[in-house]
């Protein structure tokens, strides 16, 4: 049995294929967004994978349903597994958003499904970092944001050569678009072709630019004079005043496809030109309003950070930390007869937070030792007896290979914490 297209197996180290996805990178993606996130004030929240279909025709349309996962369950309701949290967080925060002070600052880590076709890059899951803020119209919020994305980036190691974060705004296609004398029913495919700008052939863009009575000459020229409009300068300032300048440019080509964005878009990319979008997100003013049927209105904005591109880009950077099984210390048991003592002193280590193993079954202590360098381990201990009945401690140090004999009672200073 194999998984289905477009769905993973995660496997603890070491991987038995050299392609095989990786539980430990995976923990580790998630604990540096985690930790980055809350360093920057956000909360984490969590909603169901299974919403009503009609979450997503409301944002996206009818045209929606083709990608997603989706069936009349035994209630006869049209439910579908969530592509995407936007529609997710919005319901939630519109629904309780009294409850809570302004601005909102919310993170998630969902896994996501889309029935589409397989690429390199995107698959038919993925897990997403996604982080809101609600209820601010400042483009300081639009700078935070960014600065997240950021240092969510260079948590992992990655630098200015490795990445960078173009800016744009839909706020200064709006203006293109309307002084070019362009139907306002129409933006919505205006700015699904300048999206796929980099994508398509340029005589399929032309052409479906004409219909909409714009010339992609003009198009061009706009993107190429990228002139940051006064938002986007505000943005600049302020990502400038926190030494992040070298990680962000204006760049017009940035415009996002899905229709609710309605101010500052961003994208971020890596430098080499690699690989598909490592984040992408804007402002949706309008969101809220839209979802709630006009009972809340209330700005956000935020950015989705998949796992699949990031996972790939840090193995091609050789940013992938040493991943090990998280063990501190091995207890050996040479001694049968000392078992149960051992055994007093495993669980008495790992209350105290210690990650310990122990090889469960008689072996002989080199093989013992063998494991416990198999499994990363900082040190081993094992329990000896003493004449007068008293046990000692001899500790281990597996990278120096220096031992020392500590009483029972101190053992638990002698071994260190990852």
């Amino acid at each position: 049995m194999q998984p289905l297209p477009g769905f993973r197996d995660f496997f603890p180290s070491p991987l038995p294929l050299r392609d095989a996805w990786s539980a430990d990178l995976r923990q580790h993606i998630f604990a540096t967004w985690r930790t980055t996130a809350r360093r920057y004030g956000f909360r984490e929240y969590d909603g169901p994978p299974l919403e009503p279909i009609e979450l997503y025709t409301v944002k996206s349309g009818d045209e929606i349903v083709q990608q997603l996962f989706n069936f009349v369950d035994k209630g006869e309701r049209h439910v579908a597994l969530r592509p995407e949290m936007t529609p997710t967080v919005a319901r939630m925060v519109a629904t309780t958003e009294r409850a809570y002070k302004k601005p909102i600052k919310w993170f998630s880590i969902p896994q996501l499904f889309r029935y589409e076709k397989q690429q390199k890059g995107r698959l038919r899951e993925h897990f997403q970092l996604n982080a809101d803020i609600f209820g601010e119209s400042d483009v300081a919020a639009d700078a935070e944001i960014v600065a997240l994305l950021i240092d969510c980036l260079r948590a992992l190691g990655l630098g200015p050569e490795d990445f960078v974060v173009r800016l744009s705004s839909r706020q200064a296609w709006q203006r293109f678009f309307s002084s070019r004398g362009g139907d306002e029913t129409q933006a919505p495919a205006f700015y699904q072709v300048v999206d796929k700008l980099e994508r398509e052939r340029p005589e399929v863009s032309a052409a479906r630019l004409q219909d909409l009575g714009i010339r992609l000459e003009d198009v061009q020229d706009f993107i190429r004079a990228s002139a940051p409009e006064p938002e986007l300068q505000a943005v600049l300032e302020n990502l400038s005043a926190r030494g992040l300048t070298d990680f962000v440019k204006i760049d017009y080509g940035v415009i996002r496809g899905l229709a609710y964005y309605t101010g500052i878009v961003f994208e971020a990319f890596d430098r080499k030109g690699e690989f598909r979008a490592i984040a992408g997100g804007g402002r949706y003013d309008q969101l809220i309003k839209l979802v709630s049927a006009g009972k809340v209105d209330l700005p956000g904005l935020g950015f989705g950070m998949g796992d699949v591109v990031l996972a790939e880009l840090l193995k091609a950077r050789d940013k992938v930390p040493a991943l090990n099984a998280g063990i501190d210390v091995v207890v050996v048991i040479e001694d049968e007869a000392l078992r149960a003592p051992s055994l007093q002193l495993v669980q008495a280590l790992r209350e105290a937070g210690r990650g310990v193993e122990y090889s469960m079954t008689p072996a002989k202590a080199d093989k013992q030792v063998k494991r416990a360098l198999e499994l990363g381990a900082l040190q081993t201990v094992r329990i000896e007896a003493s004449p007068d009945g008293t046990f000692a401690v001899r500790v281990r140090d597996l990278a120096t290979r220096e031992e020392r004999v500590v009483p029972l009672g101190e053992v638990e200073a002698a071994v260190p914490r990852r």
